[in-house]
């Protein structure tokens, strides 16, 4: 399992936060040294992992001036028009 880099809560502390739902969050996070929406976000979720910070779903399309600005940049910069890419040379 993967754990973000700076999470302060582990998997195993998620699970003691869920499980003390009868006590106050703020008290939690005072206790855990936490924020009382770190406590709240735990206190919610069925899975103790972390989710993806990534946008759900990517812009795949662009406005006609992002269009025409990027034809404009390859034909300065020389650069083809296909789906070529310089890493796979």
């Amino acid at each position: 399992m993967v754990i973000h880099p700076q999470a302060r809560t582990t998997p195993k502390l998620r699970a003691e936060i869920k499980a003390q739902r009868d006590r106050k969050q703020v008290d939690l996070a005072k206790q855990y040294n936490v924020t009382p929406q770190t406590i709240r976000k735990w206190q919610n979720r069925d899975e103790f992992t972390d989710k993806s910070h990534r946008p759900h779903r990517l812009q795949t399309k662009l406005s006609e001036h992002q269009e025409m600005l990027v034809v404009e940049l390859r034909k300065l910069l020389l650069l083809p028009l296909g789906n070529y890419s310089p890493l796979s040379a």
